[in-house]
């Protein structure tokens, strides 16, 4: 079954966004998990030390998604640029922007941009700090595989999680050796569903606009506004 661009891009700019910020989340903060591997403890610290002196990252990605039973196959590609929690997210056509309090998700194809208010007790919200606290309380992790790729040395770490409802089987975090970059993160869903999220290109403290994450509402003259709080 083939998805049309506009489902799929309503199906999976949600999903994408929370991986985007779980890599922002693994590469800004320290944590503790159950059933700690120390050697991949080690290895995220280092990761959390190399990433904590970057003023900000724009990082530039392909994202895919596979079902071989399904017969989906799906690449996309996109750019994030973040400064502290505060992002700007370019993804199958729309642009999403969090100034750190409200989001404004802005869709040129149906010329509509939807503005939210971030709720820090909802459970649901996707902020760095509630993923940080999803993922400290549910995942047990390891060491997995070392791999070559294209001369670079990238060691995965196991993620497992301890919820039986979760619906995913397991989650694969891939790092560069040598400059304790985050290379990729591997989704295997319990039903055979796999996304994988692969950095392309990954640049720090670049020059931003003061406005870099002001949304500025006179660009879309024509725009539905449609504020949600």
């Amino acid at each position: 079954m083939k998805l049309s661009n506009q489902d799929f891009r309503k199906n999976y700019l949600q999903g994408m966004t929370k991986k985007i910020i779980f890599i922002t989340t693994v590469l800004l903060f320290s944590f503790t998990i159950q059933a700690q591997d120390r050697k991949a403890k080690q290895l995220l610290d280092e990761v959390t030390a190399k990433v904590k002196s970057y003023n900000n990252m724009t990082i530039d990605f392909k994202y895919s998604l596979n079902n071989s039973k399904e017969n989906i196959n799906q690449d996309s590609k996109g750019n994030v640029t973040m400064k502290g929690n505060q992002y700007v997210l370019n993804f199958m056509g729309v642009t999403k922007i969090f100034d750190g309090k409200k989001t404004y998700t802005i869709v040129p194809e149906d010329e509509e941009v939807t503005i939210s208010t971030v709720n820090e007790n909802d459970d649901n919200a996707i902020t760095p700090s509630k993923m940080l606290t999803f993922f400290n309380s549910g995942y047990k992790y390891n060491m997995d595989i070392l791999q070559n790729v294209k001369g670079r040395k990238i060691q995965y770490i196991k993620l497992v999680s301890t919820n039986p409802k979760d619906t995913r089987k397991e989650v694969l975090l891939g790092i560069d050796v040598q400059t304790k970059h985050i290379y990729n993160l591997i989704e295997v869903g319990k039903k055979g569903t796999k996304t994988t999220l692969t950095v392309n290109s990954f640049k720090t403290n670049q020059p931003l606009s003061k406005n870099q994450f002001t949304f500025a509402g006179s660009k879309y003259p024509n725009y539905y506004i449609n504020k949600l709080d």
